[in-house]
């Protein structure tokens, strides 16, 4: 595949959804099978995101403090939490399409990420079919939970650290209805993990709904 920025994205294959439900190993799946370039976007969005963030305030003038754990985990209400993060998915989604762009590839690309929102990618995709969207089961993420140290993790440097992590789970699982009803509400394939099928298997589900654009 020759590389040109004006098509890059509109050729890309996305997997999107809730947290912990296997997106990035399964992308990862892919790509090996498959020969596809892997964008991570937790990888991205946990480096060079944030240093553009920090920029970007700067210009505007705005305040560069560090994030604090305690009003967003504590003070702010689950509700509010959604709002910010939503909000903040559309700037961030803003320099995914920077980094795909700029990405040189011969080969197809996979991107994977809870940021990659359907009502985002929508329009700017060629087809519909190039994306799925995961979502875990409420059995299957409490069990991701319990397996994963990073799933399981309770927020530190914040008074009621059990708080903190309840806020954070409600967050997660309100974020991920709402990629699940834009997903509906855009015509994306919505694939739901339960844990009754190994990686691999669903693997295999997600390449065979992105068959007719894999190599």
């Amino acid at each position: 595949m020759l590389w040109d920025e004006f098509t890059t994205l509109r050729n890309a294959l996305w997997i999107g959804g809730g947290q912990w439900a296997g997106k990035s190993t399964v992308a990862g799946i892919l790509a090996e099978q498959y020969g596809l370039t892997h964008y991570h976007y937790d990888y991205h969005d946990a480096r060079g995101h944030w240093d553009r963030k920090v920029a970007r305030r700067f210009r505007r003038g705005e305040a560069l403090a560090e994030p604090d754990p305690e009003r967003m985990w504590i003070r702010t209400t689950v509700e509010q939490a959604v709002e910010d993060s939503l909000a903040s998915f559309v700037e961030r989604f803003e320099y995914v399409q920077d980094d795909l762009r700029a990405l040189a590839s011969p080969y197809p690309l996979i991107a994977d990420g809870w940021g990659l929102r359907p009502e985002l990618v929508a329009p700017i995709t060629s087809s519909p079919r190039r994306m799925v969207v995961m979502v875990p089961t409420e059995e299957f993420r409490l069990y991701q939970m319990r397996r994963l140290p990073r799933a399981s993790n309770i927020r530190r440097n914040v008074s009621d650290p059990d708080l903190a992590q309840h806020n954070r789970i409600a967050r997660d699982l309100l974020i991920a209805d709402d990629a699940v009803a834009q997903a509906k509400r855009l015509h994306i394939r919505v694939i739901e993990v339960d844990g009754s099928r190994d990686v691999h298997a669903i693997a295999s589900l997600v390449a065979d709904h992105f068959r007719e654009f894999l190599p």
